[in-house]
């Protein structure tokens, strides 16, 4: 690729499960109240996988719906990277499943895990890949069945996640605008606050979602702030010019917070949160999906991606759109 070339956004889907979970049907299963659960976290209902439904199937759907929307055949796409910490497998990746499922032949495929950070860091991945001229058509997906790793009996953090994926297409091209910046990253001390162990040698226990809300929640206003500053910072945006934030859907105290730090009105960040909960990977390709389809971004708009996860980890990618 030469120089003077940025990466562009051209095709944009979801893959989301048919079930629905609400707040009034998880009442039936743990001790805790749909009002509860709504006011300490903006959640109404969230989608679930059914036992037909997977990891990688969602985001099947959700690539297949990118690669129609930019009118791309799959044999075009170069490398695909996934976003996900619940694949169905330890190996192979999530990534090389579609690229079978797809029949992108060509392309190479692997995984990213920075948990609910990962669409964000894979974008990122992929812009490098696309900018340093190694590819120019990179598939990004992040898909997520949060459903299978929670404790149905842990209110404190069963109430919050739900299942979904989405996917977007990205291209090199010499066109202004396109991924402005990127940035990203980790503070290890805080992986006791948030994580899922991996090898279990208590076979009569499985592998649950441990989470620290208290410290999750400082963290997180934290660094939706700081990562949403620097992104717009180093594409050279002041916080006034950005017209739409798309951040990690997890609590919508979360997002209020990072509003009120940034000095932004609410009304400039996309919030869908109370429909899916907190998609980890999934939940940032998915607010996009929904506020391009709603015609909320339109040609030459200033947006910043933001998202948060366990890591702890961080990260933000400035578009402008094209």
């Amino acid at each position: 690729m030469s120089d003077g070339q940025q990466t562009h956004v051209i095709g944009w889907g979801i893959g989301l499960p048919t079930q629905i979970l609400t707040n009034e049907k998880l009442e039936s299963i743990v001790d805790t109240s749909s009002h509860w659960i709504q006011s300490r976290t903006g959640i109404v209902e969230r989608r679930i996988a059914s036992t037909d439904e997977s990891t990688y199937s969602l985001g099947l759907t959700a690539a297949k719906q990118a690669l129609h929307e930019a009118g791309m055949l799959a044999s075009d796409v170069e490398m695909i990277v996934v976003a996900t910490s619940t694949g169905e497998y330890g190996f192979p990746a999530v990534a090389n499943q579609i690229q079978h499922g797809i029949e992108a032949d060509h392309a190479a495929a692997f995984d990213i895990n920075t948990a609910c950070t990962g669409f964000v860091s894979a974008i990122s991945v992929a812009d490098s890949l696309i900018r340093s001229g190694q590819h120019n058509n990179v598939l990004v997906v992040g898909s997520e069945t949060m459903s299978r790793i929670v404790d149905w009996t842990d209110r404190s953090t069963c109430v919050l996640f739900g299942d979904g994926a989405g996917a977007l297409l990205l291209q090199g091209s010499r066109k202004q605008g396109g991924i402005l910046s990127s940035v990203q990253w980790s503070d290890g001390s805080g992986a006791p606050y948030l994580y899922v162990e991996n090898i279990n040698h208590d076979v009569d226990r499985r592998n649950f979602i441990k989470m620290d809300g208290r410290e999750v929640f400082k963290f997180a206003v934290r660094a939706m702030t700081e990562a949403t500053i620097k992104s717009a910072t180093l594409a050279g945006i002041s916080i006034p010019e950005i017209d739409l934030v798309i951040p990690h859907q997890a609590n919508i105290r979360i997002i209020e917070a990072a509003a009120r730090a940034l000095d932004m009105p609410l009304d400039r960040f996309v919030t869908n949160v109370d429909k899916y909960g907190n998609t980890s990977a999934a939940s940032v390709p998915i607010a996009l999906y929904e506020a391009i389809i709603d015609g909320r971004i339109q040609s030459g708009m200033k947006l910043i991606l933001v998202a948060f996860g366990a890591g702890l980890s961080a990260g933000g990618v400035a578009i402008e759109w094209a």
